[in-house]
């Protein structure tokens, strides 16, 4: 009997293995608010409080994101954002919220670490949360607390990033 749970485990470990092979490679990318800020995982990630600001102006390591293939097979491909430090973003409960938004301390890419990046006109991209919701960069960006929501219903200006890859 643990023979045979053995190597059911070990096939499904090969299947899984298979499927994530055939997904996109990871990307660093930086993420460029709608004013022009970038994205700070505050300590390069593992935090679940003072998590992300939105005020540097130039890309340094804390800017820097590897964007990683949750290889779903959705037609818009979901990914997890990885800090430089090897932690996931998670939008906390999965979006909606306001408060206690976003955490960096995950080491798995889950549902809650998920995020749909849809692209716009003009190069732009909304981020979208497992709920459905959008990520907001309060005031379009430029600060160091109260920086993201993930409670937005519709893409207007603070939603919209650009997104640069290739770093």
């Amino acid at each position: 009997m643990k023979t045979l749970a053995v190597l059911i485990a070990s096939a499904v470990l090969l299947s899984f293995n298979n499927f994530a092979n055939a997904c996109n490679g990871p990307t660093t990318c930086s993420i460029k608010t709608y004013n022009g800020h970038y994205l700070t995982a505050v300590g390069g990630g593992g935090r679940t409080t003072d998590v992300i600001h939105t005020d540097a102006t130039k890309v340094g390591a804390w800017e820097k994101f590897t964007l990683v293939d949750a290889c779903i097979g959705d037609p818009i491909i979901s990914y997890g954002i990885k800090t430089v430090k090897g932690f996931y973003l998670t939008a906390v409960s999965g979006g909606g919220r306001t408060t206690d938004v976003i955490h960096s301390d995950a080491t798995w890419l889950q549902g809650w670490e998920q995020f749909k990046f849809i692209s716009l006109s003009g190069g732009k991209y909304a981020i979208q949360t497992l709920t459905g919701n959008y990520v907001t960069a309060v005031g379009g960006g430029g600060r160091i607390t109260d920086t993201i929501h993930t409670d937005a219903t519709q893409v207007r200006a603070w939603e919209t990033f650009e997104v640069e890859c290739g770093l």
